[in-house]
């Protein structure tokens, strides 16, 4: 019933977002309708008013494993996707940018856009449109 319920809920995301912290990496997986709405998900966060404290967040995932949320400076850690609201919502339209039916079946990394000096990389995987989020997550096979 709980894989289910996960699958269910990575669907209804539209992308799967996974960490690996031997590769020190989020990797960000979906189609550019999915990708793009992950970018729609940070815009909205950084487009609220009240999130402009320090420490705010909000949690993304079933698992609830990755935060975006606000810091004094750009970072991409085991943790979370912090920064200024205006950097985030920079790093939004950089994603939108980046998903195109054009790089289909390739990946876009992002840190060097965001945060260079940042502990992880952050990878956009862009998949075909039929791409199901809820297979990229291993707990759900």
């Amino acid at each position: 019933m709980a894989s289910e319920a996960t699958r269910k809920a990575w669907r209804e995301l539209g992308f799967y977002c996974g960490k690996s912290d031997a590769a020190k990496e989020w990797r960000i997986v979906g189609s550019v309708k999915g990708l793009r709405k992950f970018a729609a998900e940070i815009r909205s966060y950084a487009s609220n008013p009240a999130n402009d404290r320090l420490s705010e967040y909000t949690q993304l995932g079933p698992a609830m494993n990755l935060e975006i949320g606000t810091s004094h400076q750009t970072e991409i850690t085991e943790q979370w996707i912090g920064g200024p609201l205006a950097d985030l919502l920079r790093l939004a339209t950089f994603i939108e940018r980046s998903a195109q039916d054009n790089v289909v079946g390739k990946c876009v990394n992002l840190r060097s856009n965001f945060s260079p000096m940042a502990p992880y990389e952050l990878i956009l995987d862009v998949r075909a449109e039929s791409f199901d989020p809820a297979s990229a997550d291993p707990t759900c096979c």
